[in-house]
């Protein structure tokens, strides 16, 4: 193995060792209830944003909130000799993306039908220190 191809490959450890990732698969709703949260933490640093879905009214902050200490969790399991505070987490990236769709149908006037489709989305949410 040549010396450019060891640095790069060391250069690339320690990027997947500087960030983690959390992912919630088929959260039983809707993507755009969704993002409108995830909309609120992107960008925004750990301790903030777990304070900002906290006390959000919304259902998806509960949800969100397991999976950004979920993150965090993963993050210290990487980076045992690391603190936490000193490290500077913020929400690097969140995307909710669509999931599965589970098709019903409810009764509808004069003997017809109407389909509900019952949406549900997929988050991805990585965390990083400000620097990498």
């Amino acid at each position: 193995m040549g010396a450019r191809k060891k640095h790069a490959a060391e250069a690339l450890k320690a990027a997947k060792k500087a960030i983690a990732i959390a992912k919630l698969n088929d959260c039983p709703t809707s993507p755009r209830k969704m993002r409108l949260v995830a909309d609120q933490i992107r960008g925004v640093e750990v301790e903030k944003a777990l304070a900002i879905l906290k006390y959000s009214p919304k259902e998806a902050s509960n949800r969100l909130e397991k999976l950004l200490l979920s993150a965090i969790a993963n993050w210290q399991a990487k980076n045992e000799e690391a603190n936490l505070e000193d490290a500077g987490l913020i929400v690097k990236e969140i995307s909710v993306d669509s999931g599965r769709m589970l098709k019903r149908i409810q009764a509808a006037p004069q003997g017809r039908a109407h389909r509900i489709r019952k949406r549900s989305n997929h988050v991805t949410l990585i965390v990083g220190s400000k620097e990498s």
